[in-house]
């Protein structure tokens, strides 16, 4: 996984009055937590960029003056009600040997051919927890889509990997294609060619009026008159 490097300052005095001033220098103030005393710290706004506003996930280095250097994840930050201005981070210290819990973005790749016959796809799982050592920790999971056709869904079952623990059950639905009012169905190539297709060109391939609202006329019936 990607890390992100924060240069900070260690905090010589923590409490409510010690934070505002700090966040009135445009300095953040963190604590990271997980070692053996909790470590207080503050940096720039602007160092928390990368961090805070995108949808990666990130480890973060953080360097302080003293010449301490600490490993560790975002796991807590909070906003100021009215202005969205961050107000306090916390961080979790990574060891090497000791697994950590983290959520990973999930990144779609291709274009669902169910959802060109008129399905729905609809991305139920954007984010997965996992656990696992940090340097096992991925950037991201790539879910293949292209395969998708209307009534087809990809599964937690099928992202497992011995190198983490993903803690969402087996059968939970990270992606799908659901039918849709105006969907057709999916083309199984092993029909083309057959008796069905050849009636096309005769009599029943004659134009047929055009459906209401403009829709194409099709050859084959509305999948919601077959019975879903």
């Amino acid at each position: 996984m990607k890390s992100i490097t924060i240069k900070g300052s260690e905090r010589e005095s923590v409490g409510k009055k010690s934070s505002r001033a700090l966040r009135n220098a445009g300095k953040i103030p963190c604590v990271v937590y997980g070692g053996e005393t909790p470590l207080h710290f503050s940096a720039n706004e602007l160092a928390f960029r990368d961090l805070v506003y995108t949808a990666n996930a990130h480890t973060v280095s953080i360097e302080l003056e003293n010449g301490n250097k600490v490993d560790a994840v975002m796991q807590d930050i909070q906003f100021h009600p009215v202005t969205d201005n961050i107000l306090h981070i916390d961080f979790y210290q990574l060891f090497k040997d000791k697994e950590l819990s983290m959520e990973i973005p999930v990144r779609l790749n291709g274009s669902a051919p169910g959802v060109r016959n008129g399905g729905r796809l609809l991305f139920r799982m954007r984010t997965l927890t996992i656990k696992a050592l940090p340097d096992n920790l991925p950037d991201f999971f790539n879910v293949d889509i292209s395969e998708l056709k209307i009534g087809d869904n990809i599964l937690v079952e099928s992202l497992l990997s011995d190198e983490f623990t993903i803690l969402h059950p087996d059968t939970t639905v990270v992606v799908q294609v659901k039918m849709s009012r105006t969907a057709i169905e999916d083309e199984v190539e092993d029909e083309e060619g057959e008796e069905g297709e050849e009636g096309v060109e005769g009599e029943e391939g004659a134009e047929a009026p055009a459906a209401e609202g403009g829709e194409a006329p099709k050859t084959e019936a509305p999948a919601e008159g077959r019975g879903e």
